[in-house]
């Protein structure tokens, strides 16, 4: 009974049951999130790390997992690529690679802005007046120069199901000129009761 000891004395929080997602219904994000809880939560346990145990199959795992993620377009197929994810090491090792990822692709992206405004800021000077226009309209639509940006309001009105239906209708009638027809003999009806 000695070894069993620590089972005993075990007392894990209650956890509230209004905060489970079924796995259909939950987000390849709240998947990842639950697992790297979890990790944390075995880690805090004391459990032995799994790196310990099995290295390799778990980057593999994790590999997978990230080429999932980062090319299938179909939620359920990332989620049961997330779910083969057995282990903490695993999960982490794919944290770590979505992060470096992310990093990358921003990294990426701030690069090719700069080229691409360098490159453009370079047109203005064109001999040709219309690549030089074209440049310089180019360069009035990057963001910090903002200068042919547009601004769309949108205002909400509430209306009930008859004021929308009245409004649908003489929007549809101005421009297809279409007149409400009447019914002579339902008209004649109504005229003589």
């Amino acid at each position: 009974m000695g070894i069993l000891n620590h089972i005993a004395d075990f007392e894990p929080d209650v956890t509230d049951p209004g905060d489970f997602v079924p796995l259909k219904k939950a987000e390849p994000s709240q998947v990842l999130s639950a697992q790297y809880a979890t990790a944390d939560w075995l880690e805090r346990l004391g459990v032995t790390p799994d790196e310990e145990i099995v290295d390799g199959l778990e980057a593999s795992s994790a590999r997978e997992a990230f080429q999932s993620l980062v090319t299938v377009t179909d939620d359920d197929k990332k989620k049961e690529a997330l779910v083969e994810l057995k282990t903490p090491l695993a999960v982490r090792q794919l944290t770590g690679m979505l992060t470096a990822y992310d990093w990358e692709f921003v990294q990426q992206a701030k690069e090719l802005r700069g080229y691409t405004v360098a490159k453009i800021l370079e047109e203005t000077t064109s001999n040709n007046p219309n690549i030089r226009l074209k440049a310089l309209a180019l360069l009035g639509k990057v963001t910090e120069v903002g200068l042919f940006t547009e601004k769309i309001e949108i205002k909400k009105t509430e209306m009930t199901d008859s004021e929308l239906e009245t409004r649908i209708k003489e929007k549809l009638n101005r421009f297809m000129q279409v007149v409400d027809v009447v019914d002579i003999n339902e008209s004649q009806q109504l005229h003589d009761a």
